[in-house]
């Protein structure tokens, strides 16, 4: 018999290991979407068994037990009363064909956090963002502990506002890739601590998953420190990234104090040199962002252009935000 050299063997088992797990992942997609259709099935019953009782309070919280009691002895674990209660939620919640409802793409976790949200809207945001960014459970929890919605709201008017729980994030200009602030809780940082734009730097690349995560979509990192040389002289872009929605690179500055005119002109000179020397005839202008600790958004209106669509300067913070105190801002505008 011939034989089967390594190679070959590896070509093999690298083929059935892709069909096996392209195959497990379609299968536990298959039972969480009929898991989730059911338990939303079960909660239409509930209510509608509920809402036939004569006295609903006493008359639905007996027939959850009865219904807990049964379900449990003839199918087992998962139909406590408080399980059951969820499940009523859940298509109360839903019932009115909402933005991603109809298909229910999430799991039942992510469905029981997105529960919890009050505000439709936002509810909706977080629902249309977990589908079309594949966040986990932890990542969705992160990005609403960070108040994402209400910091991209800040940001938009009313009628932006509206999109944003109808659509998600929709990337189109360079506005749109642009936080103020990003939150950086995942350093580990205190908000007090001294550090170093070296350090903050360094953190930012230990931890550069998450820090393309709350950069936003459509990222991929370029370099750190990257060089370049005009007239002789040496400068280095602390980040580079690539921006493949908006087809750009995208320049991040570093600042741990305050922001000064000098830090937005030495931003201009970067985005200036890549938009002349470095970026391809089809790609898209540079943007330049410089994050820093502290900034006078006076100062930063007056040293650039009325016109500017390059060069952004946001705060970033090391704490998550209070939530309840951007809920007023958003409230306020």
């Amino acid at each position: 018999m011939p034989e089967i050299t390594k190679p070959e063997n590896d070509k093999l088992y690298s083929q059935i290991s892709a069909i096996l797990s392209e195959s497990r992942k379609f299968v536990v997609n298959t039972v969480n979407t009929a898991m989730v259709k059911t338990y939303f099935e079960i909660g239409r019953l509930i209510v509608e068994n509920e809402q036939n009782g004569k006295n609903r309070a006493e008359y639905g919280k007996e027939t959850l037990k009865n219904l807990s009691e049964r379900l449990t002895k003839d199918f087992g674990k998962g139909f406590s009363v408080t399980n059951l209660k969820q499940m009523r939620d859940f298509y109360q919640t839903y019932q009115i064909g909402q933005t991603l409802s109809d298909e229910f793409n999430l799991s039942w976790s992510h469905y029981l956090f997105l529960m919890r949200i009050d505000n439709p809207e936002e509810r909706n945001f977080y629902e249309i963002e977990s589908k079309k960014s594949n966040w986990s459970l932890r990542e969705l929890r992160r990005q609403f502990d960070s108040a994402l919605y209400e910091r991209l709201a800040l940001s938009k008017d009313k009628e932006s506002v509206k999109e944003l729980s109808q659509k998600g994030i929709i990337v189109s200009k360079p506005e749109d890739i642009v936080k103020d602030p990003y939150i950086l809780e995942f350093l580990g940082l205190p908000e007090q601590v001294e550090y170093s734009e070296s350090e903050l730097e360094n953190r930012l690349i230990d931890k550069l998953e998450k820090f393309l995560l709350e950069l936003g979509k459509g990222y991929t990192f370029v370099g750190r420190q990257v060089r370049f040389t005009f007239d002789e002289e040496h400068y280095r872009v602390d980040l580079v990234f690539y921006n493949r929605l908006l087809q750009c690179f995208v320049l991040i500055d570093l600042k741990i104090g305050k922001l000064t005119h000098q830090d937005l002109g030495q931003m201009q000179m970067y985005v200036n040199y890549y938009d002349r020397f470095v970026k391809l005839e089809h790609e898209n202008k540079t943007i330049g962002i410089v994050l820093c600790k502290n900034k006078n958004d006076s100062l930063v209106e007056i040293t650039l252009p009325e016109n500017n669509t390059q060069i952004f300067a946001s705060k970033y913070q090391t704490v998550l935000p209070d939530k309840n105190e951007l809920i007023k801002l958003l409230e306020e505008k």
